[in-house]
């Protein structure tokens, strides 16, 4: 039998057409078998497979035309990491426990702060509903880095002239390649967080745009289990950190915005290290998609910042740290009365966050944003200050506005700056920064919402005489 007669020729011809040589040629220099690779997955033996193989061939370079992302990828890959396990739909006996342990935690709330909780409905959410409800947040945060390693790899793999031999559909393909990469690459972080994710706050800010408490029950029993703690706490727990996001941002909306703004002006100066990202493809070549898709994971960011994107990875540290140390002081409010666990539940979560949680490791992932709650116990020691010394209406006030808020310097000694603005020092440095705003001679790198970098130590966790 001829070369031209052989099966796995004849495959080479229905998905190249003309180009089959050049395919061929193309693949052989890579060091892939075609041959090698059909024989062992069977195809040459089942037509059927073949002509599946080959449909989701086409259908993979027809979804990837005209975008630099795959998105529709990005989406059935998080559904699909997401699903690992298993990922039953929520019973309607399940859910009515969880939004029970919500309707406890607003009335707790209540005790502790005066802003309102959402007045949107409690949602309970299979994962698959999580990642469905979330894509589109995914789209915003990530698809603008997403885009430039896309064309980064694009531009690697076709700068070997590997397109030059090509045409037609086979061009195609190998087009196809780095918006796949990188839809696989965006589904997977967003996978990954489906599957740790409690609500929709666990990034430290909301990922609907209309904020709601959100639980997913599958979370929250993983993370339960083996802490020794009755399942009804952990629940309770949960939802009250949940519910005090929630009612953060809903009292204070331009607080989403707002983070989502910083991340946006990061991920704007991001550079991709292109020499690292030559290299793995070298590494991996083009066989395995999902492993290249795993080298883009580590490496691919160049790792030095200009002095903006410092100062902006600074501002999200310390807007981050802010809301999460907020939110923790309410919580340990709330829930004092209520739950003989609090400690052990409060340790659990600042050992989860220290080691580099969900939210983390998205960051890192998707932005190579490395992010600590660096200044975590700073800012938790800061807001139970202010709420022991004022009051929880005058702590709550502090997120009217985000010049109001304390910046970074004030993490730096919590309790002096609580002193001056008590004092009337920190109001007074506020209200000129106001009045220098509408008279137009304000300077946007002063306000205190923006803050400059934190601390370089690793601290993390709760002021331990913080109880009420």
């Amino acid at each position: 039998m001829s070369e031209d007669e052989t099966p796995w020729m004849r495959l080479l011809r229905e998905l190249f057409g003309d180009d089959a040589e050049a395919a061929l040629e193309e693949l052989e220099r890579m060091g892939m078998d075609p041959q090698a690779l059909a024989q062992a997955s069977g195809m040459l033996s089942n037509p059927a497979m073949m002509d599946h193989v080959l449909g989701q061939i086409r259908s993979l370079v027809t979804q990837s035309q005209g975008e630099d992302v795959n998105w529709k990828l990005a989406h059935d890959v998080a559904r699909g990491v997401a699903a690992q396990g298993g990922d039953p739909s929520v019973t309607a006996q399940v859910a009515a426990t969880h939004r029970a342990a919500v309707s406890s935690a607003e009335l707790w709330l209540d005790a502790v702060t005066d802003f309102d909780p959402s007045p949107l409905e409690p949602k309970v959410w299979s994962r698959a509903e999580w990642v469905e409800a979330t894509m589109p947040t995914w789209r915003v945060l990530a698809g603008p880095v997403a885009t430039s390693v896309s064309k980064a790899l694009g531009g690697i793999l076709t700068s070997e002239d590997a397109a030059g031999h090509l045409g037609g559909e086979a061009a195609g393909i190998v087009g196809s390649v780095s918006p796949t990469v990188t839809g696989m690459h965006v589904g997977q972080a967003a996978g990954q967080m489906a599957r740790e994710a409690f609500g929709i706050t666990d990034l430290g800010f909301p990922l609907l745009a209309e904020p709601r408490v959100v639980m997913v029950p599958g979370a929250v029993a993983d993370f339960a289990a083996g802490l020794g703690v009755p399942d009804d706490e952990v629940r309770a727990y949960l939802a009250l950190r949940e519910a005090a996001h929630i009612r953060l941002f809903t009292a204070a909306p331009w607080l989403p915005g707002h983070v989502h703004n910083l991340i946006e002006r990061y991920a704007a100066g991001i550079s991709i290290d292109l020499e690292a990202l030559d290299e793995a493809v070298r590494h991996v070549g083009l066989t395995e998609p999902d492993k290249l898709q795993e080298a883009l994971t580590t490496g691919i960011f160049a790792t030095h910042h200009s002095d903006e994107q410092r100062e902006t990875l600074g501002s999200i540290e310390t807007l981050l740290a802010l809301i999460e140390g907020w939110v923790q002081e309410v919580t340990l409010r709330a829930a004092a009365p209520h739950l003989p666990s609090i400690g052990a539940l409060r340790e659990m979560m600042r050992r989860r966050r220290a080691s580099g949680g969900p939210a983390e490791d998205t960051f890192a992932t998707l932005l190579g944003l490395e992010l600590r709650p660096r200044r975590l116990r700073d800012a938790a020691a800061l807001w139970a200050a202010l709420g022991q010394r004022a009051g929880a209406e005058r702590r709550d006030a502090v997120w009217a506005h985000p010049d109001v808020l304390p910046g970074a310097e004030a993490l730096d000694d919590p309790a002096a700056w609580v002193d001056r603005l008590l004092a009337g020092t920190a109001t007074d440095e506020v209200d000129r920064e106001l009045e220098a705003l509408l008279s137009g001679a304000w300077d946007s790198g002063s306000a205190a919402g923006d803050g400059g970098e934190g601390r370089a130590d690793d601290e993390t966790g709760e002021p331990g005489d913080s109880a009420p």
